[in-house]
């Protein structure tokens, strides 16, 4: 005969994916507003959570397994939120690898359908710090999250996913994450992802599309569930940007081993493109090919988009290269640049602000381009994305430095795009046609991500 928790378990398994598929589809996009903190420049992502909604800022994640959210009686008010019922296969199921349950007496949160009595377990997850890589044993919830349309004239109307699927998390898990966020938003290639969720929901195409503002001044946007249009406004004219995106293939790093601090024994949930080759004012910098590819062996190589650093990061052979080249090129009578002395960390590379001519591309610097899959895609990356403004005024410093820092030898990935290379392009993560299109710096083109005219209504 069937256990009661038996019984239970598979009713909550019939409910959760019915939820998910008897849901009408979707006929709008929905929106999330993107913040950049200015004291670690990542970025957040602005959502509505729990039951009545409340605005909630999450950090902006490209590659975790799940989302999570701190969690404890105090200050976790909500009256819709609950627990899953444990069983290996189910948490598995639902993405979380497995690893965990823990009794329902433990949990973070007071347990209304608790039985002690018969040793109710819960289903648990390892939630992870993936800047500190802190990682924690806590409970999987079941709650309420909501996000408004993509048309800004009635953002006041929100769409709810009552379903939403996450890990719960101590506060210390925040450390060294943007000020004011109590969570994660998981936006990678998992299915627990917050686009997969959505997605899920409301049937709409596995697709995420992201406008990384290059200030703590401006609000960027995440675009959930679409392939486009995406319009801003600009000199009162409508733009769709997805007119501007190039696209290359994402490529899947069979290994995850190493992503985080719990071997999940699953695919990577990081985004990796093929970079063939960097160039710098024209100029191919050498490297050693191998390290363009993922090992599938071991995951090694490659070339990812992560929004955990707020710079891009090289292997040590390809970053000695790659600024020898750039400082080479940068001396050249175009840009007449000499390097300073004086020692700049992170950075190796930086040049007195007053001899930098600034446009509104950025500072006026050689080019880079990233060439992908073919020699006529090629991410473009100017001053305004490779170069960080240092100032001092105790030290009397000001300069623009070369915005990579050297990875060394051991790092799993060899080439990292991060944060800085990010601000203001338009990037999209279309999973269903396994393809990554970006635009490059808006400013190019005299937009901004500030153009699609979002509030943040979590500030």
């Amino acid at each position: 005969m069937c256990s009661l928790h038996s019984l239970l378990r598979f009713s909550y398994f019939l409910i959760f994916f019915t939820l998910l598929s008897s849901n009408p589809t979707l006929q709008t996009t929905l929106i999330s507003p993107v913040s950049k903190d200015k004291h670690t420049n990542l970025f957040t992502l602005s959502v509505y959570l729990k039951t009545p909604l409340r605005p909630t800022k999450l950090f902006l994640d490209l590659s975790f397994l799940f989302p999570w959210t701190v969690c404890n009686a105090s200050t976790y008010n909500s009256s819709s939120y609950r627990y899953i019922d444990c069983g290996t296969d189910f948490c598995e199921t639902l993405g979380f690898g497995g690893h965990a349950c823990g009794n329902c007496i433990d949990t973070s949160l007071p347990d209304k359908n608790c039985i002690p009595v018969d040793n109710h377990m819960v289903c648990g997850s390892f939630p992870e710090n993936p800047v500190t890589r802190d990682s924690y044993a806590n409970d999987v919830l079941i709650d309420t999250l909501a996000l408004p349309k993509a048309d800004v004239s009635t953002q006041t109307q929100l769409f709810s996913l009552s379903n939403y699927t996450f890990s719960c998390a101590p506060s210390s898990i925040v450390k060294g994450l943007p000020k004011g966020v109590t969570g994660l938003a998981s936006l990678g290639r998992s299915k627990l992802s917050i686009q997969a969720q959505i997605t899920a929901a409301f049937s709409t195409p596995n697709s995420l599309a992201i406008c990384f503002p290059g200030s703590s001044k401006n609000t960027g946007v995440a675009f959930f569930g679409s392939r486009g249009p995406y319009y801003a406004f600009s000199h009162s004219q409508k733009i769709d940007i997805a007119k501007f995106l190039l696209y290359t293939p994402l490529i899947e790093n069979p290994v995850s081993l190493g992503d985080t601090e719990i071997n999940y024994e699953t695919p990577s949930n990081q985004y990796f493109i093929g970079l063939t080759s960097i160039r710098v004012n024209g100029k191919q910098v050498p490297i050693n090919s191998s390290l363009l590819t993922i090992n599938k062996e071991n995951g090694f190589g490659g070339t990812k988009i992560s929004s955990d650093v707020p710079y891009g990061v090289l292997e040590s052979s390809i970053y000695k290269a790659f600024t020898k080249l750039f400082v080479k090129e940068a001396s050249s009578s175009r840009f007449n640049l000499t390097t300073i002395s004086t020692i700049v960390k992170p950075f190796s590379v930086c040049y007195s602000a007053e001899r930098v001519m600034v446009a509104n591309g950025g500072p006026l610097v050689p080019t880079v381009d990233l060439v992908l899959h073919r020699d006529d895609v090629v991410w473009k990356i100017g001053g305004s994305n490779s170069m960080v403004r240092v100032t001092d005024k105790k030290k009397k410093l000001d300069v623009w430095c070369l915005g990579f820092v050297d990875g060394g030898v051991n790092n799993k990935t060899s080439i990292v795009i991060g944060g800085k290379q990010l601000e203001e392009n338009f990037v999209q993560f279309d999973l269903e046609s396994n393809r990554f299109g970006f635009s490059s710096s808006l400013a190019s083109r005299s937009l901004s991500c500030a153009d699609f005219k979002v509030v943040d209504f979590a500030n």
